[in-house]
């Protein structure tokens, strides 16, 4: 069985077409993208405006990292 049909702790994941770790690591992303999309993906179902705070932290660091910002 592959790792990408099991997940430790919730169901959150497990309606996706194509799970947020698979996508990340198909991609070969880096860590703070792979996390924004992660926190976007699971909002709804798991932490709802952490999450998307979350997301916002990540694509800050992605902002201050590559442009400067």
């Amino acid at each position: 069985m592959s790792a990408y049909n099991k997940q430790i702790s919730g169901s959150h994941y497990k309606n996706y077409k194509i799970q947020p770790a698979k996508f990340i690591n198909e991609n070969k992303l880096l860590f703070a993208e792979g996390n924004a999309i992660k926190y976007i993906c699971r909002h709804s179902a798991k932490g709802k405006e952490e999450d998307i705070k979350k997301a916002i932290h990540y694509l800050e660091m992605i902002l201050e990292r590559d442009y400067n910002v």
